[in-house]
């Protein structure tokens, strides 16, 4: 018997309407870090040159960016981080699409 790839686990991880709903609550706050994470890398710094910029510790930048953690960050903290890397926040409200 061979094992189901990444894609067919998932799909059928996802079937299940606890599974995903958690997964949707979830993604917001993985692709938020994984943005943060493309940023600073497009802006050439490393954790410990962004901590310097924004007078902090390079384990805050890494708790901000780790997408295992478990805190949310404040506002301000994702717009001063944005400043530091060239960029300024924008927030967007999208309907929420009804299941079919």
């Amino acid at each position: 018997m061979t094992r189901p790839t990444f894609a067919e686990f998932r799909e059928q991880a996802l079937a299940n309407n606890e599974v995903r709903e958690e997964y949707e609550a979830l993604s917001l706050a993985y692709d938020l870090r994984k943005k943060l994470i493309a940023l600073r890398k497009e802006a050439g710094l490393t954790q410990e040159e962004l901590a310097e910029i924004l007078h902090t510790q390079k384990s805050n930048i890494s708790r901000l960016e780790n997408v295992n953690s478990s805190s949310s960050p404040k506002l301000s903290t994702i717009e001063e981080y944005a400043q530091a890397v060239g960029y300024k926040v924008e927030i967007n409200f999208v309907p929420i699409q009804p299941s079919t």
